[in-house]
């Protein structure tokens, strides 16, 4: 059997770029992808049914090396003032990211 070979960043678009669209941006979202928190889109996936079980860790591994990617990926049909936007948070996320603690800060008082 010859299987064509497909990119998946259009069907993740397709599913979650409501996000994204007409300014709607979800910055929770933005920002759980910059800290690596790939569930819920992990799980979303596995369950469409349009991607294989070697699909999905494949994509996951490479969101894991770059987590930008799945961002880009959202952003593929936003328009240019959202794109944008999201930039910007992004790059206010890589610039804090640095002094975020990496574990949990017990607070006691």
């Amino acid at each position: 059997m010859n299987a064509l070979h497909r990119d998946p960043s259009s069907y993740i678009s397709a599913m979650f770029s409501y996000e994204f669209l007409d300014g709607g941006i979800d910055y929770d979202s933005i920002e759980q992808i910059h800290r690596g928190e790939f569930d819920e889109w992990i799980f979303a996936l596995a369950g469409s049914g349009l991607f294989t079980n070697e699909e999905v860790r494949s994509m996951v591994q490479e969101w894991r090396l770059n987590p930008k990617t799945l961002l880009n990926t959202l952003l593929a049909d936003a328009d240019e003032v959202t794109a944008k936007r999201c930039e910007v948070t992004w790059a206010a996320l890589d610039r804090v990211a640095p002094f975020a603690p990496s574990v949990p800060v017990a607070v006691f008082g």
